[in-house]
């Protein structure tokens, strides 16, 4: 965020309104102008994700070209005119030339800073879509057994966009699983933590007269079950950690949204089991996935992690593609931890803490 003070924060009604106004033939390179423009005092960029998704069925459209209406709307009505009839519908529409569209998309987010923190930032999760004709209403070669069958037909492939028809757009959509649209980092990160608390919390009474029975050789004991765990309070969100371990690590020295995006839900409503959180995901993948495998030596995991760090450019970087759980094998963090208790290999001492602290207690995403 720039010196001069905001005028708003971006709210979905204002986003939704900026994404409405842009041109399919414009609206990748108008986007972050026009973001910026609605949103003076923050420097919004933005980033995109090779992850393809469609959206359920949007419209059908006759032979001719001519729109007949919402898919789900049309199947209903074609259905009621044959009685229900699977069969009458199939043996009419199978050769009808009638198709129906749908929404394709990749995910986009746009970042802006707030300030000098690693989670001082604010993140808009977008999705880039484009409409595409994308294949027959019925299945031509099999009956459907079901209604349900036709409203998520399964007879189309979506291996490439290049042989369907495009319809229109890119257009761009305020995405984010719930609650997940439009967040601050520092502010959900703080929601994050105060409702692990509470709902930790809520159970203390179930905790306090819970006891466990511990059946030995030689005689059976009863532990309370606060006893057995003491830190059942103390507990840090994996969410919390990730950006902890960023801002103590040296991948400090770069911004966390530069190489990080954040899929985040919160599910409010939901009482003591309100579920909240994210999932990270790279902007930027390893050339290949480094293994944990039985007899490789800790110095050739030294070598991986590094050639992962030269490759994202960014120190450290393999620890973090560790923690989501893909990229990097658990397993290479434990070896490594191992290596330098031992003294075999070693890392910079803020990095060191970081992953001896995950090894004694890990997260995965």
């Amino acid at each position: 965020m720039s010196e001069q003070k905001p005028v708003r924060l971006p709210d979905p009604a204002s986003v939704e309104t900026v994404l409405a106004a842009l041109q399919p033939q414009s609206a990748d390179a108008e986007l972050a102008p026009a973001l910026n423009k609605a949103f003076p005092g923050f420097a919004l960029t933005v980033t995109s994700i090779d992850d393809p998704y469609w959206c359920n069925p949007h419209a059908v459209i006759a032979a001719d070209g001519t729109r007949l209406g919402d898919h789900r709307a049309w199947v209903e009505r074609a259905l009621a005119d044959v009685g229900g009839d699977l069969t009458a519908f199939w043996n009419r529409h199978r050769e009808s030339g009638e198709k129906f569209t749908e929404w394709r998309g990749t995910s986009a987010f746009a970042f802006a800073p707030t300030g000098p923190g690693v989670a001082d930032f604010v993140q808009l999760s977008l999705g880039r879509e484009i409409e595409f004709l994308a294949g027959p209403v019925v299945d031509r070669d099999y009956r459907p057994t079901s209604a349900d069958h036709l409203f998520e037909p399964t007879w189309v492939s979506r291996e490439s966009a290049v042989e369907a028809r495009q319809l229109a757009g890119p257009v761009y959509r305020l995405r984010g699983r719930a609650g997940g649209g439009i967040v601050h980092m520092r502010s959900f990160l703080a929601r994050r933590a105060r409702i692990e608390r509470e709902q930790r919390e809520a159970r203390r009474p179930e905790l306090e007269s819970r006891v466990i029975h511990e059946v030995g050789s030689d005689a059976t004991r009863d532990t309370a079950s606060l006893d057995a765990n003491p830190d059942w309070f103390e507990f840090v969100p994996r969410e919390n950690r990730f950006f902890a371990d960023w801002a103590r690590s040296s991948s400090a020295a770069a911004r966390i949204f530069d190489h990080w995006a954040f899929d985040i839900h919160d599910l409010e409503g939901r009482g003591p089991k309100r579920e909240i959180g994210f999932i990270p995901r790279p902007l930027k993948y390893p050339a290949e996935r480094l293994l944990g495998e039985e007899g490789v030596s800790v110095h050739r995991l030294m070598e991986g992690i590094e050639a992962i760090d030269q490759n994202i450019g960014l120190p450290f970087a393999w620890f973090f593609f560790m923690t989501h759980g893909h990229w990097v094998d658990p397993d290479v963090g434990d070896a490594i931890a191992e290596g330098l208790r031992q003294g075999r290999v070693r890392l910079p001492d803020r990095d060191a803490a970081v992953l001896l602290a995950w090894a004694d207690r890990r997260y995965l995403f």
